[in-house]
């Protein structure tokens, strides 16, 4: 993997913190989250025009894609709902890496050398540890963490597989982004029209640094798919736990005990040996 590629996937992992905790941080998280993907919907829709249609053999993957995006946003406002960020987020993130890792070697043609794997299996360690123990009423939040973890990790294998077809990488990204966030916003409007409106006009700034963010995040990790194995890039982006715990202590005053402190030490360690390889 080259030093490029390895500061697109990182500079992704910060833009995907950040918006994750625009989320957490929102009065309503259902809401935020439907301000959020519409905002990304009105960037894809003022940038598809000017771009090719990604190929005809990529679009059952990108429509799968969409259906799987759909709940992960879905289950990412819930969570927040129930959980703190730095206890149900690194499980979301850290659980994926591992289920793509295991899966991709049966997809695709990519092999992974040694240190890739040793990277992997630290990163994974040391983000299962930052999880910790959940409190009694936390654990549901923590159970539909893993849930989403296998959501996450089903559509990051699903677009591995769409965009390396697509032949058009950004164009794959911003329909991805198109299609998803139009059915939130129509429940939005349809369910809550005056709240939704509403909000959207206290919280718009947020919804743009969040809905651009998510696109760019998700854009530069589809992108490096294409130039680096798919099980590589997704175990290096889930190094946004280190900003995004950062974050919920420094923004979200969330609580974070040393273990998490320790853990976030462990997931620097394997995104240096990741690096290696």
């Amino acid at each position: 993997m080259t030093l490029e590629v390895f500061a697109v996937i990182m500079l992704g992992a910060v833009l995907h913190a950040s918006w994750n905790a625009v989320v957490k941080g929102g009065e309503d998280k259902l809401l935020t989250t439907c301000m959020i993907t519409s905002v990304a919907t009105a960037v894809a829709l003022l940038v598809v025009p000017f771009l090719q249609l990604p190929a005809p053999q990529s679009w059952p993957f990108l429509g799968l894609s969409v259906l799987l995006q759909v709940l992960y946003f879905v289950l990412v406002a819930t969570t927040y709902r129930m959980a703190d960020m730095s206890q149900t987020y690194p499980i979301m993130r850290g659980t994926a890496p591992l289920l793509v890792a295991l899966v991709s070697l049966m997809l695709f043609p990519d092999t992974l050398s040694f240190f890739a794997w040793a990277g992997i299996a630290i990163i994974c360690v040391g983000i299962l540890c930052m999880a910790g123990r959940p409190s009694a009423e936390q654990r549901k939040g923590v159970v539909l963490a893993l849930i989403n973890a296998c959501v996450i990790a089903a559509y990051t294998l699903i677009d591995g597989l769409g965009v390396r077809r697509s032949g058009a990488p950004v164009a794959y990204t911003l329909w991805i982004f198109l299609l998803t966030g139009m059915p939130l916003a129509a429940w939005a409007l349809a369910r809550q029209r005056v709240a939704f409106g509403s909000y959207v006009m206290r919280n718009w700034r947020l919804g743009v640094v969040g809905g651009v963010g998510t696109v760019a995040s998700y854009g530069l990790a589809l992108w490096a798919m294409t130039v680096a194995p798919v099980a590589v890039v997704s175990a290096l982006r889930e190094t946004s736990i280190l900003f995004g715990v950062t974050i919920s202590a420094l923004v979200l005053k969330e609580h974070l005990p040393r273990i998490r402190i320790a853990a976030a030490c462990i997931i620097a360690a394997g995104a240096i040996v990741l690096r290696l390889g």
